[in-house]
């Protein structure tokens, strides 16, 4: 199945950066969800069509998670199920910036099976299927193999350094941020940054993808306590995620209180 998932997954992707440069974020129609969930523009919603059209067409089997789709309990039933983001840091979309992407995957028992983050805008496609290592425009990737705290590049949000959140000092990370979670988790799987943390409950639609590229890069994820990630959940969300090679995750692991 992940062989077979992969080639679908990674034209949608391309399918949807060709839609979504048809748009700009300037001009884009734009308005906020309700309950403060976030900016949403009409290349999202339309970008969203394009995936569900392709994915689901070709996979009628298969359950159907996405941030700008309405969720229903069918997906539960689903062996399969495609989670999906259609514009990840739709923030930044509408900034101008670079720095979004489309984030594809299929989960199966709970566990990501094929995923592809693309970001149309740098023509990075990161993709992996399980069992066959992950790669950058077809090139392999490999996470850092840093093991010290200190002086680790960490991806992160501020609230993420909060005192209260560490066991010990807060180590003298080398902070850094990107606006899409999708994209931080490809970048440590890509090895140019050491760690990724977000302590927060986490849409799975923002990490799955990346949950598959970081491990299949070597890597190991695990929600804030330590815990497995599992896909497909009814409420569709993650306690957290923190991401690094095993050694310096072990190490992160026991700082965080």
């Amino acid at each position: 199945m992940p062989g077979n998932d992969l080639p679908l997954l990674v034209a949608a992707a391309r399918e949807a950066g060709e839609t979504a440069r048809r748009f700009t974020g300037a001009s884009a129609r734009r308005w906020d969800k309700p309950g403060g969930a976030g900016p949403v523009t009409e290349a999202d919603l339309a970008v969203n069509e394009v995936l569900a059209a392709r994915l689901r067409d070709a996979r009628p089997g298969y359950g159907w998670l996405s941030e700008e789709s309405e969720d229903g309990a069918g997906r539960l039933d689903a062996s399969r199920v495609f989670i999906v983001d259609p514009i990840d840091g739709t923030r930044s979309f509408i900034e101008g910036s670079r720095a979004w992407a489309h984030a594809l995957a299929v989960a199966e028992g709970g566990v990501v099976r094929a995923a592809v983050i693309y970001l149309p805008m740098m023509d990075k496609l990161y993709a992996a299927a399980e069992g066959q290592g992950a790669t950058l425009n077809g090139t392999p990737l490999r996470a850092s193999a840093r093991t010290e705290l200190e002086g680790a590049s960490v991806l992160g949000a501020k609230p993420a350094y909060e005192p209260r959140n560490w066991r010990v000092p807060v180590p003298g990370f080398r902070r850094a941020y990107r606006p899409s979670l999708a994209y931080r988790l490809a970048c440590v799987a890509e090895g140019r940054f050491d760690s990724m943390l977000t302590l927060r409950p986490t849409w799975e639609w923002d990490v799955a993808a990346g949950d598959l590229i970081l491990r299949e890069a070597g890597a190991v994820t695990s929600n804030r306590r330590g815990g497995a990630l599992r896909f497909n959940n009814p409420v569709p969300q993650v306690d957290g995620i923190l991401a690094a090679n095993p050694l310096l995750h072990a190490a992160m692991l026991d700082a965080l209180a």
